[in-house]
């Protein structure tokens, strides 16, 4: 491709076209699944002390407090590396016996208000070497069994001294079984956890399907956590200006051109793609992408759809890739059915992160 314009009168573009996601269906083995188990680049150097709690609640002021003396209390000789550790958890010794009751911290509150943000910080000051602790997704956690298989990933993680589950969300009665009975074994072996979700822990199931499924396996569950309220608005938005408004198709395609390591799709095709591919390669689908750029967005036409769009939102958030998009604007990608059944939360939470990723993306137009 010519540096010089095109015959569209797009101006001027860069030596290589833009990729399309349509075309990857991305491979990932399962070690790199257990090796990405660590914040995501968004996070990777957030600590307690770069969290800025609002001044008008105090119960993210106080949660910092607890997670600073939870991760304290975690040190010893296991967690400074005295355990030897292999590939998939094989040749180190097991984790201590811990005493009965709570081990781990469940931060529940809205989306926004710094739940991950604080759960990556308390990976960092946990005082274990990396590779005794994991930080991932629920997502990435059921990913990682799927891949692994329960028991290997019973040993893999046992060892650790921190297992960090972010946005908790038991969307299927089957996954609720299998991560209760995990975090059983893990607790078990010593291992804390942490968790964010939207909900507390005994409430997770209400407004979704099999609620009395969900509840009967969450109750067991929630005993594992001490419960911390975080209250307060979307901080992606706090003082912040409007979402800049959905450009135009030719605006998004003549970025795409314009910029290194961008991709360019049409919106309605990459909700057809996703649903070829398993959301736990989402994260490899965007490996090396600098910008994605979509046009003819619309509405998402089904709930199945949607899902997997949030699960593409916190993977291109979580590694901090601009989105900048025409046709529809971000708060209206959801019906008001989906925005008031069980998986709002989800929704508004995509919606959040996506219009911090529109705004991120202002500046691939203002710069030709």
């Amino acid at each position: 491709m010519s540096s010089s314009s095109s015959a569209s009168g797009l101006g001027p573009i860069t030596d290589a076209a833009p990729v399309s996601l349509c075309t990857r269906r991305p491979h990932v083995p399962a070690d790199r699944l257990v090796a990405e188990m660590v914040p995501p680049p968004r996070f990777d150097s957030v600590r307690f002390s770069t969290y800025i709690p609002d001044p008008n609640q105090p119960s993210q002021t106080e949660a910092v407090g607890v997670l600073e003396g939870f991760a304290a209390g975690l040190g010893g000789a296991h967690a400074t590396g005295g355990a030897k550790r292999g590939f998939l958890g094989f040749g180190r010794s097991k984790a201590p016996k811990v005493p009965a009751g709570p081990r781990g911290v469940y931060l529940d509150g809205g989306y926004g208000v710094g739940k991950t943000h604080l759960l990556a910080s308390l990976w960092h000051a946990t005082p274990a070497e990396p590779a005794l602790k994991a930080f991932g997704t629920f997502v990435e956690l059921t990913n990682l069994v799927g891949a692994l298989g329960f028991q290997q990933t019973v040993r893999t993680l046992s060892g650790h001294r921190l297992l960090c589950i972010d946005e908790f969300e038991l969307d299927d009665p089957g996954d609720t079984v299998l991560v209760s009975t995990l975090l059983g074994k893990l607790v078990e072996a010593g291992v804390a956890l942490a968790a964010t979700s939207n909900t507390l822990p005994g409430k997770l199931g209400e407004g979704r399907f099999a609620a009395a499924d969900f509840l009967r396996e969450i109750q067991g569950l929630s005993a594992h956590f001490r419960a911390l309220r975080i209250d307060g608005e979307d901080y992606r938005h706090r003082g912040l200006p409007e979402a800049p408004a959905p450009y135009s198709d030719e605006q998004v395609t003549k970025a795409a051109y314009a910029t290194e390591g961008a991709s360019l799709d049409d919106f309605p095709h990459l909700l057809e793609h996703l649903a070829k591919v398993h959301p736990s390669r989402y994260g490899a689908l965007t490996d090396g992408l600098n910008a994605v750029c979509l046009t003819d967005v619309g509405a998402v036409p089904d709930q199945s759809t949607a899902l997997r769009l949030v699960v593409l939102a916190d993977r291109l958030y979580d590694r901090e890739v601009p989105v900048l998009a025409s046709g529809l604007p971000f708060d209206r990608l959801f019906s008001e059915e989906m925005l008031n059944g069980g998986y709002r939360k989800k929704y508004f939470r995509a919606i959040s992160r996506l219009t911090a990723l529109a705004r991120d993306a202002k500046k691939l137009v203002e710069h030709q």
